[in-house]
């Protein structure tokens, strides 16, 4: 964990389709005293086309994280923000590009950080939304309000850094800190595929149709944002209704409904 915020931060593009918009993101970010691009299954990389655009940020491209999954990205991630230019069915806690400098700069002291951007087309989706903590907005002209990525991608960067700034003079908000260092994603991914299979032991949960269940459980977890003890604690919750479930369905001995 490096004492340098800005060097915690992980500026996370996913399906990205032009090259040249890689290119355009990693001298944004480079601009801003960051380093960290993770590119998640971009259509066309490497590319002389992100080269061209990148300028003077080729050691960002070359040190590109390119993976192939979400999950791959975001691991070791404390908390993440999620790039929404619409509203979605089920709302989430957002955050304007100010408070999401302010809240990543905060976070990027105990733990990696991930800003994530969508497509080109048609941005994130609502499941790769649903893995963050907070969305944030960019509030555009409405009557264009269409963002090339990395126009957006240095919007949040210029706020990231003004955030950093601000915490170097002493200036940042702060905000509750824990005792326990808070979940990370992946240990909060493994908990939600635990809650989901108890809840359909349970009879909760019909398989083939959990409807909005698991979103809006997915949203108020992340509103509380557990720390590690807290997940512990649900995740032997979960452990003891499935041994309990386990237990009353099972057969007793000389009790197996059979006949004698």
């Amino acid at each position: 964990m490096s004492e340098n915020r800005l060097d915690n931060l992980r500026i996370v593009l996913v399906n990205t389709s032009h090259p040249g918009n890689i290119g355009g993101a990693a001298r944004a970010i480079k601009n801003m005293g960051m380093g960290r691009l993770y590119l998640v299954a971009p259509k066309e990389y490497p590319a002389e086309k992100a080269v061209w655009r990148a300028a003077g940020a080729l050691d960002v491209l070359d040190n590109a994280v390119v993976v192939e999954t979400l999950d791959e990205a975001l691991e070791g991630c404390g908390f993440v923000v999620g790039t929404s230019a619409r509203e979605r069915r089920i709302p989430w806690p957002l955050v304007n590009p100010r408070e999401c400098g302010e809240r990543a700069i905060h976070e990027a002291g105990t733990h990696d950080v991930a800003i994530m951007f969508g497509r080109e087309d048609r941005g994130l989706t609502n499941e790769e939304l649903h893995r963050c903590h907070y969305h944030v907005h960019i509030p555009s002209n409405a009557e264009y309000s269409s963002l090339n990525l990395a126009a957006a991608v240095q919007v949040i960067a210029y706020e990231l850094r003004m955030a950093w700034l601000a915490h170097k003079d002493g200036q940042a908000p702060t905000y509750d800190d824990w005792d326990v260092p808070p979940a990370k994603v992946e240990a909060m991914e493994r908990y939600f595929d635990h809650l989901q299979e108890t809840l359909e032991k349970l009879g909760f949960l019909e398989p083939d149709n959990p409807r909005q269940t698991m979103t809006r459980l997915r949203r108020l977890y992340s509103r509380i944002r557990m720390d590690e003890m807290e997940l512990s604690i649900l995740r032997g919750v979960l452990t003891s209704t499935q041994n309990y479930i386990y237990h009353a369905e099972k057969p007793q001995d000389g009790h197996d409904g059979g006949n004698s």
